[in-house]
């Protein structure tokens, strides 16, 4: 019997697949570069599945229409920037309010994702779930998230019944979820280390896309 089929946008290190790999899924990723990074135990980090280097805003849902759920972790960096208590980051945030910035640029990779959806349910003929991940301050641009678990906050096809939340414990995962700088700060902005740091804080938690996987798994 043939495996269900993920579809994992924005895939980074791969923290949505890990999960969906151990409960016997097949998993194709999707992101703008190969992350690949040097391992603390020796080895390299790199994304586990098969890995197809594209702009989702270029991909259009129909190729997906076998697929029996999308997971998708769009970059979350201008949500967590603009709810640090820097006057700089309040006038982002003040420019988009005021319309002076647009907000369609601000959430175009969010809103990527349901259009993925609902042009792969359209051509598939049925609904295929969708759950995307991003952090608190995206609340704001985007609407209410449907669940978190910890510092993880999930919008879309969220199962009813969800592992209990807990605040993550790795070094960086405060600022994902408040915008403090702590972590990102001490790298260049176009650093190797910065880019390995925010791949590293923007994985999933195992238990999280495990439960997520066992819900949709047919």
């Amino acid at each position: 019997m043939a495996k269900p089929l993920c579809i994992d946008l924005f895939c980074g290190l791969g923290g949505f697949s890990e999960g969906f790999i151990a409960e016997g899924w097949e998993v194709a990723g999707f992101d703008i570069e190969r992350h690949r990074y040097p391992a603390l135990t020796g080895g390299w980090q790199e994304y586990p599945a098969q890995l197809v280097i594209q702009d989702v805003l270029t991909i259009h849902g129909k190729q997906f229409k076998t697929a029996d759920c999308i997971v998708a972790s769009p970059p979350c960096q201008e949500f967590s920037y603009m709810a640090m208590p820097w006057s700089m980051a309040k006038q982002k945030r003040a420019d988009y309010l005021s319309g002076k910035r647009d907000v369609k640029q601000l959430t175009a990779l969010f809103d990527a994702c349901f259009r993925i959806q609902r042009e792969a349910s359209e051509a598939a003929g049925h609904h295929i779930p969708l759950v995307v991940e991003n952090v608190r301050g995206a609340q704001e641009w985007v609407g209410r998230s449907r669940w978190n678990h910890g510092a993880y906050f999930l919008w879309g096809d969220v199962p009813a019944l969800m592992p209990k939340g807990v605040a993550s414990k790795q070094p960086g995962h405060w600022f994902k979820d408040s915008g403090t700088a702590s972590g990102s700060a001490r790298f260049g902005s176009k650093s190797r280390e910065r880019k390995q740091w925010s791949a590293e804080v923007a994985k999933i938690p195992l238990v999280l896309s495990s439960h997520i996987a066992k819900v949709y798994h047919p």
